[in-house]
């Protein structure tokens, strides 16, 4: 037998031997003992909601997440006259990075009443944006020694906050909170107070400016809402770009005892021209000290508000804003506030506090809805729905969609 034949069977009777050594590795196993090996090496399934505690004692936690990094602002120091930090995280709240003092002048933030404090934006590079009505100690102040609508932003570099400007030129008696958000260069600030020589809740109007130098640089503010819904003095708001639609949630303050919730957005058709549409009534002769949430789909956005002590939301169409029939939060009687939403790009995350008041803590709770709005079944392990005391006093909730399509709940 020649060389190349011999050659030729020892590589045949190689691969034979490895074909039957790959056969007895993965010959099969009784049915039974293999389901049960495979399930002991998944584990218990990854919780859909994952609940995130304010890094160092921090409250009133703002979120937002831009691709892929967690940007976080929160209050810490004396509720009438405390500071604001900020940080990233790029492991989904596990661990963050230094805290970064946002206002330079000391105590210039109040987180009392819980609707005050700061609101956090960031633009598509990353850059940082918070907004926050001053605290007594604040400066500079606005026109007459009032209080200001304070604005900071990070520096190019990234390495620090810029020193925080007053934004109010003529739109004095600032109360409730104002708002903020970002959209490409462009940066719109809102907030509400009295129209000039006036006094009153039936006579606020919301006041909005806007930077298309990101910040940078603001113009003179204007008064955008109809005069004749007023604006709930201590109330909150949350500004919002739709996609590239400015607009804000405020609760009105008609004849003193109309809450009704409102979506005021820049309406295209009349260029430069804001429309106010009404989502849902109340009627009650106080101040509710309440709070909004918004988050935007790929194909409509979804507002979030407090009626009568129940946390509803609903989904705006874009553009027109016209609004679906509104959904209540499961539960009743638990005296809900404060909602925040979030997109997964799959189910969106309602989340709210309940028992809260007047220098009163409280927990949050949530629920998970799929695209068509049907709350997803209750799993203890996914935490798809659930409850969580613990929220601290003047504090808020916030929430984000994660890197890997969880939902992260920051209190």
């Amino acid at each position: 037998m020649s060389r190349s034949w011999c050659r030729r069977i020892a590589v045949l009777f190689f691969f034979a031997v490895l074909i039957g050594c790959g056969t007895a590795v993965s010959s099969p196993e009784p049915a039974g003992q293999k389901k049960q090996d495979t399930k002991d090496r998944a584990g218990p399934p990854e919780p859909h909601v994952v609940l995130v505690r304010t890094p160092d004692g921090g409250i009133q936690p703002q979120a937002v997440m831009k691709k892929g990094v967690l940007h976080l602002v929160y209050f810490k120091g004396d509720p009438k006259h405390g500071d604001l930090y900020y940080v990233h995280s790029k492991d989904n709240g596990k661990n963050f990075s230094k805290a970064m003092p946002v206002n330079s002048h000391p105590q210039s933030a109040i987180a009392v009443g819980n609707i005050r404090g700061a609101h956090l934006a960031v633009s598509d590079n990353g850059r940082a944006h918070v907004a926050w009505m001053g605290s007594m100690k604040a400066e500079p102040k606005a026109p007459g020694k009032e209080t200001p609508m304070l604005y900071a932003r990070l520096n190019d570099e990234g390495t620090a906050f810029e020193q925080e400007r007053n934004l109010i030129q003529v739109g004095v008696g600032l109360d409730g909170g104002g708002s903020l958000a970002a959209d490409g260069r462009n940066v719109y600030v809102f907030w509400h107070a009295p129209a000039p020589e006036t006094k009153g809740e039936e006579h606020r109007r919301v006041w909005f400016t806007a930077s298309s130098d990101e910040g940078k640089s603001f113009g003179k503010e204007r008064m955008v809402s109809p005069p004749e819904t007023g604006v709930c003095g201590c109330c909150g708001m949350r500004a919002f770009a739709s996609p590239g639609v400015p607009g804000a949630l405020y609760r009105s303050a008609k004849n003193g005892v109309h809450r009704d919730s409102y979506v005021l957005f820049l309406d295209f058709s009349k260029a430069t021209d804001f429309k106010a549409v009404k989502v849902h009534n109340w009627q009650i002769a106080a101040c509710p000290m309440s709070s909004f949430a918004f988050a935007d789909t790929h194909s409509e956005s979804l507002l979030a508000w407090e009626t009568d002590g129940q946390v509803w939301f609903t989904r705006a169409k874009h553009l027109s804003f016209e609004t679906a029939k509104p959904i209540a939060a499961p539960g009743k009687g638990q005296k809900q506030k404060h909602p925040v939403l979030a997109w997964n790009g799959r189910e969106h995350l309602l989340a709210w506090t309940e028992g809260m008041g007047w220098n009163k803590g409280g927990a949050l709770a949530w629920q998970v809805y799929d695209n068509n709005d049907r709350p997803m079944d209750a799993d203890a392990q996914r935490k798809t729905n659930g409850r969580a005391e613990g929220v601290p006093t003047w504090s808020l909730i916030s929430a984000v969609p994660s890197n890997d399509q969880r939902f992260l709940i920051l209190y």
